[in-house]
């Protein structure tokens, strides 16, 4: 292990650096970094550790000052809070991509831990970044911090890894809290891609009520890229089924006003132009969100581009209701830099996953859990986060509809309530 140690106002920031195998379960396969940071209060370093589960999949825990991420400062009146970078992010080995110019024309590259590899072999080492080898770097982490047990804080993704460290590490963990994270368990994935078409439609009507001329709108825009009027400053024409991801901001607290202004900024303008590409939730700053995306509810079964399978067809023929994180696998071909992903997409599509989920051993899982479920998350349906709930020995599930899938990030309040519910009854 690799240390390094900073100051920042009231924080210290302790860097580490481990070398873990790509395969834990075959070493020969080869190693990679996995980067994590110990954050600690002035006067906390005897606290408890807190590991922080980022959602994604494919995105690098947020860079952290004493307020930032907003439940930081918080959390940190109880635990040092450790930020561990997911295997292929931030500097966990990443896996990248990046526009290069060849033979005087923009081309996109694999860049990291992918480059140089064939396509197969890319999807063979993409298969290794899931859930499962996430716990087991995870528990090299605390092992290295010489912590018998810890406590979890997992958002959305983050919240299915710690099903997945509650199945078969349960004696490592003091506690865990989840928030819009407790996935189904033992529901085909069609299942879940189907139930967040329905709560889609049902938002996007309730966005129509609250802004009726958008509509109208929406769809001028629709007609516009099907024309190929609507491109992002890299030149990126938008087809009207990419267009349609837009809709991921209506679960998020706060999103709906920002599709609004969105929509009223004239098509033809650089703003929209920069807004619309921070907007749609694929591309390629962190490829690995698109390129796993589907496999993160994939339980033992392979995907094959299952948000495209189950489209509606009231969906199809209406261009104004919006998706969420519904995967178009055009995209692929549609985004500069994801286009270096399109073969080894569709190998992952049809790979068959291991089980990351096993019902008797969450039910024998006495670890205090306490988490926040969305009552209209558009991203893990409500209905599947009570079974998976009802799984758990030593659970108690708070349903709200007071926040949007990003609750943790937009009010404190969320990990206030979560950390009370620790300690009621037997809890901690």
């Amino acid at each position: 292990m690799r240390t390094t140690t900073e100051k920042l106002p009231d924080l210290t920031i302790t860097s580490l650096t481990l070398d873990a195998p790509l395969d834990h379960a075959n070493p020969a396969a080869g190693t990679i970094e996995v980067f994590a940071r110990v954050v600690t209060a002035e006067g906390g370093s005897d606290k408890p550790y807190l590991v922080f589960l980022q959602g994604g999949p494919g995105y690098e825990a947020p860079r952290p000052t004493a307020d930032n991420p907003s439940w930081m400062s918080r959390v940190l009146s109880e635990y040092q809070v450790v930020m561990l970078d997911q295997r292929g992010t931030g500097r966990s080995t990443p896996v990248g991509v990046r526009v290069v110019a060849a033979d005087g024309r923009p081309q996109a590259q694999i860049t990291g831990a992918l480059a140089g590899r064939s396509t197969a072999e890319q999807a063979e080492y993409l298969t290794h970044l899931r859930a499962d080898e996430i716990v087991n770097d995870a528990e090299l982490v605390r092992q290295a911090l010489g912590a018998d047990t810890w406590t979890l804080l997992g958002q959305s993704f983050g919240g299915f890894t710690s099903l997945h460290y509650l199945s078969v590490h349960p004696e490592s963990l003091a506690a865990a809290i989840i928030t819009g994270g407790l996935s189904a368990v033992g529901r085909p994935i069609d299942d879940i891609y189907a139930a967040t078409w329905q709560i889609m439609i049902a938002k996007s009507e309730a966005y129509y009520r609250r802004f009726p001329g958008d509509r109208e709108r929406v769809r001028e825009l629709s007609t516009r890229c099907e024309r190929g009027e609507i491109t992002l400053p890299n030149g990126d024409a938008v087809s009207a089924e990419r267009f349609r991801t837009i809709g991921q901001r209506l679960g998020m607290n706060g999103g709906a006003e920002e599709l609004h202004y969105l929509l009223g900024l004239p098509h033809e303008s650089s703003a929209f132009a920069h807004d619309l590409a921070e907007t749609m939730p694929f591309a390629g700053r962190n490829p690995l969100y698109a390129v796993l995306h589907e496999s993160s509810y994939a339980d033992g079964v392979a995907t094959r581009w299952s948000a495209e399978r189950t489209m509606p067809a009231r969906v199809r023929e209406d261009v104004t209701l919006l998706g969420g994180e519904h995967l178009h696998r055009s995209v692929f071909a549609e985004d500069a830099e994801l286009r270096a992903f399109a073969e080894v997409a569709d190998l992952i599509a049809e790979q068959d996953w291991n089980q990351l989920y096993f019902p008797e051993r969450l039910a024998a899982a006495e670890v205090p859990v306490a988490a926040a479920v969305y009552y209209a998350d558009a991203f893990v349906p409500h209905e599947f986060s009570m079974e998976t709930a009802a799984l758990l020995p030593d659970c108690r599930a708070w349903v709200t509809n007071e926040y949007e899938h990003n609750g943790l990030r937009t009010d404190v309040a969320v990990i206030d309530h979560l950390l009370g519910l620790l300690k009621q009854r037997r809890w901690l």
